[in-house]
């Protein structure tokens, strides 16, 4: 049995955002949560489910589910591979956006019900050793949280190191399943939650079509693609940052040995530059 790669475009919205298994984006919300008996979500509803995107259209980097509770609580789950810039403040600015959409002008701010962030970051941002984080709006003197109404949760996959044998909580587990799902072979014997056993069978390859198969080849090739280009424009970037260093040295009449050995240009772009320098 082979498993998708959950960081992927199409298998993270395929997956937490299946209508017809909702179980598994509530026991996810759960598990993350932390939330106990008699605060658990039972319900919620998907404001953006799955459908097999066209290959054209996969262009976000950004990849979220939005749901609410039966309590009207909203939650936006989040998939990030690569940090952009300014992360932290798209975030904020996200989330707040997604709070203040709740009412038109003029409405009451009574209305106005909890928004959650949950972000999946396949990238160390935060300080400390913990995977798994919750940011409050709390009180500097009482530490009490008297602003509740935005939290934002963060799971650092690089952080997380805990062995399939050592797996305790729902959180472990779930954690585990997203950063490692594409190197196991069968679905791991401890996995005793309804939610997380559909998400393993929904990762399982041997249940997409051919089509969802395709478009999660393309995605991938795609971020490889960006990743690629990425790298050109920073090696294009070092290149270019070499050739000013080595006119100045040009300028200043040292010599071609010492030029080559601190910009570790070879000798032939040395002298090209040399004559291009002579001409003007």
């Amino acid at each position: 049995m082979k498993f998708v790669d959950i960081k992927n475009d199409v298998a993270f919205r395929k997956i937490f955002g299946n209508e017809n298994k909702k179980e598994i984006l509530i026991s996810f919300l759960n598990a993350v949560l932390e939330l106990t008996k008699g605060k658990l979500i039972r319900k919620v509803e998907i404001k953006n489910p799955f459908q097999l995107p066209e290959i054209k259209d996969l262009k976000s980097s950004i990849l979220d589910i939005r749901a609410t509770d039966e309590r009207n609580i909203s939650y936006i789950v989040e998939m990030q591979v690569e940090e952009p810039d300014g992360f932290d403040k798209r975030v904020q600015y996200y989330t707040a956006k997604q709070y203040s959409a709740q009412i038109d002008i003029g409405d009451d701010y009574p209305k106005l019900n909890q928004v959650i962030f949950i972000g999946i970051l396949n990238f160390d941002f935060f300080d400390g050793t913990n995977y798994l984080t919750r940011h409050l709006i709390i009180n500097q003197k009482t530490g009490k949280q008297e602003l509740k109404d935005l939290e934002f949760n963060f799971i650092e996959l690089l952080k997380f190191n805990i062995p399939l044998c050592e797996l305790n909580t729902l959180i472990e587990k779930w954690t585990y399943f997203l950063k490692n799902a594409p190197n196991l072979d069968i679905i791991p014997e401890n996995i005793d939650d309804e939610g997380l056993r559909y998400a393993y069978e929904n990762a399982a390859q041997h249940n997409w079509t051919k089509e969802e198969l395709l478009a999660y080849d393309y995605a991938g090739m795609r971020r490889q693609d960006e990743k690629g280009k990425l790298i050109l424009a920073e090696k294009k970037g070092h290149e270019k940052e070499k050739i000013e260093i080595a006119k100045e040295m040009i300028f200043d009449n040292e010599p071609i040995e010492k030029i080559m050995k601190f910009t570790k240009l070879d000798k032939e772009t040395i002298m090209k530059l040399i004559n291009q320098m002579n001409d003007k």
